[in-house]
């Protein structure tokens, strides 16, 4: 990164980094990014092609945008580099629920380590709901917020860690591989993950951002809140106009790049897509309430 796109991200962030690189440092910058660039998926439903290479994901943050992991991580890996941190990309493996086996390293998730006084973390800006600081690789709990997260070596990718997420959480955790990985690693899932009609980036429109005390979700047309305490309040999200003032207020997302028609064609899909979901629960005698 040249040094003035350097100082356009930190501006992104509304923080400074001056000095060496360190671990108050590296956890400054990671929470700033949770706050400020937020988790996102909204160019999927308007079928707008995105990419895994790191100068995309850099020019998607400058431009006020945010992304899900391989945007947001691929973006947070090379400012830290640019600022003299030890940065490795490597495969992850999202499990989504419980109840479905654990894909191991499967690179449907990109994560980072920095190495960093002498001590590997885990840094991870594009998991949603989950870390709002980096932790370190090593054995144990963990509490954020409303949320306690568990490291332990991972019993599905070999060599590797796991990562569990709280009972409250949207996934269930994530497995990473210890070997370094690079864009090309991401390219095929990626494909898969955005375009495919069966893809769970494609058929929900979500959007993440944690902050010290929980975290806001947006998933359709439903917005919800989790607070330190594990309470939750949700409420439904009516017309265009509060839809995008919420997107654009808690968010931070003014979503310039997208045209009126875009606009339009976004809230009808959100529309279609809440409609359906709810005749979908109700067929299954499930309640509407805070259908997400």
């Amino acid at each position: 990164m040249r040094e003035p796109d350097v100082r356009r991200y930190l501006d992104r962030l509304g923080t400074d980094h001056t000095g060496r690189p360190g671990v108050e440092g590296l956890r400054a910058l990671h929470r700033a990014h949770v706050e400020r660039v937020p988790y996102e998926t909204l160019d999927f439903q308007l079928r707008r092609p995105t990419a895994v290479d790191p100068e995309y994901s850099v020019s998607r943050v400058l431009s006020g945008r945010g992304g899900y992991c391989f945007h947001l991580n691929g973006a947070f890996a090379t400012l830290l580099t640019a600022l003299g941190y030890d940065v490795r990309w490597h495969r992850g493996g999202v499990q989504l629920d419980a109840d479905t086996p654990a894909p191991g390293a499967n690179a449907n998730h990109l994560t980072l380590t920095v190495r960093c006084e002498g001590e590997t973390w885990l840094a991870d800006v594009g998991m949603g709901d989950a870390l709002y600081e980096p932790v370190p690789l090593r054995a144990g709990a963990y509490r954020q917020g409303p949320f306690t997260y568990r490291l332990s070596p991972s019993v599905a990718e070999p060599g590797g860690w796991r990562l569990d997420h709280d009972v409250h959480g949207k996934f269930a955790g994530m497995d990473l591989s210890p070997a370094p990985a690079g864009p090309r690693d991401f390219v095929a899932m990626h494909r898969l993950m955005s375009v495919s009609p069966a893809s769970v980036f494609v058929r929900i429109a979500s959007v993440y951002r944690r902050d010290a005390d929980g975290v806001d979700g947006l998933c359709g047309c439903v917005l919800s809140r989790v607070d330190a305490d594990g309470s939750r309040t949700v409420r439904e999200l009516a017309t265009a106009d509060e839809w995008f003032g919420t997107v654009r207020e808690v968010f931070g997302l003014t979503l310039d790049d997208l045209d009126a028609q875009d606009r339009d064609r976004l809230w009808a899909w959100l529309v279609r897509s809440h409609e359906l979901r709810l005749r979908l629960r109700a067929a299954a005698g499930r309640a509407p309430a805070g259908a997400v």
